[in-house]
């Protein structure tokens, strides 16, 4: 890869305007407002509200009003956001989330009546991928895959430092594709429980394997004891089962991302979301790439995201 682009202060960015970044998640919403060079000119975080869309649509507005009214800021700023799921080309409306109060509404037309202002929104995991792409993990690379890996499964692709979109709103979505478990040596293969349904409605789809819950159920199946995701990589958990849920959770990593280099050969998949915490994931991931890809060499690089919880909020602010 290339190294990182300069982004020093030029007499042309100066009257650029300031980004405010949004990312909307399950449980928190950040917002953070960067001056057209990258400084960090205000960051807040504050609950999702739970109860209704419309306490969802205070939130977002109360926020943006007071990122616009930092002490320190230009007048003028442009406003993105990251949310969960995606926004319909078909309709214009929120489809795919799990902050279900938003599925089916106008999101992005109700803020921008509320703001009075042109919106951009994108998915938060191509937020992320924009982010590690422009001054992250990934920047300097032509084609950069980000990948989330939490409590779902998730990816978004740059292609030289812009977002890669198309006409169903689901690129990078490998999370729901299935997992190719009979490429698996069949000593594994043999010895995985299948089946795992998918909150989507199809069985054994990457997400069921790689989220947190996914890595709680393998532990469960293997131990017939329960335990978080946190738990089980943090330590809590005796070492050889630990051991052996890392070994495994690293292969099906592998297998799940082999698919992705043998469509797309990224120069980089960066890792995010609390998953990618481990230690040594990511070497470990790369060590057993190869029976997996289409190539006699592997020069993808692997590597941890930059900005780590800050990159969606980061990327949101840079989709403008």
């Amino acid at each position: 890869m290339a190294l990182e682009a300069s982004r020093e202060p030029t007499e042309a960015s100066a009257q650029l305007p300031d980004r405010i970044g949004i990312d909307l998640g399950g449980t928190k919403i950040a917002t953070l407002k960067l001056s057209a060079t990258g400084k960090v000119l205000y960051q807040q975080r504050q609950a999702t509200p739970q109860a209704s869309y419309q306490g969802i649509l205070d939130a977002l507005s109360k926020t943006i009003t007071a990122a616009q009214q930092a002490a320190g800021s230009s007048q003028t700023t442009t406003i993105g956001i990251g949310t969960p799921g995606a926004r319909s080309s078909k309709t214009g409306l929120m489809k795919n989330s799990n902050t279900t109060v938003i599925n089916g509404q106008d999101l992005l037309g109700d803020l921008e009546k509320i703001c009075q202002q042109p919106i951009r929104m994108a998915n938060d995991a191509d937020c992320f991928t924009l982010s590690e792409a422009v001054d992250g993990a990934g920047a300097g690379a032509d084609l950069v895959f980000g990948v989330i890996l939490g409590t779902g499964v998730g990816g978004g692709i740059c292609l030289q430092q812009r977002i890669a979109n198309g006409p169903n709103a689901i690129v990078g979505e490998w999370g729901h594709n299935l997992m190719p478990l009979d490429r698996l040596p069949q000593e594994l293969a043999s010895a995985l429980v299948r089946g795992r349904a998918c909150y989507c409605g199809k069985t054994d789809c990457i997400e069921t394997w790689l989220s947190g819950p996914g890595v709680s159920r393998t532990y469960r199946e293997i131990t017939g004891q329960s335990a978080t995701a946190l738990e089980i990589f943090s330590g809590s958990v005796p070492n050889t089962y630990r051991q052996m849920v890392f070994d495994l959770y690293c292969e099906l990593a592998a297998l799940g991302l082999s698919t992705v280099i043998n469509v797309i050969d990224p120069d980089c998949i960066i890792l995010g979301g609390g998953l990618s915490n481990i230690e040594g994931l990511n070497q470990e991931i790369v060590s057993r790439l190869s029976p997996y890809v289409f190539s006699d060499h592997i020069n993808t690089v692997v590597a941890k995201a930059k900005h780590g919880d800050a990159s969606g909020v980061r990327g949101a602010a840079w989709l403008w």
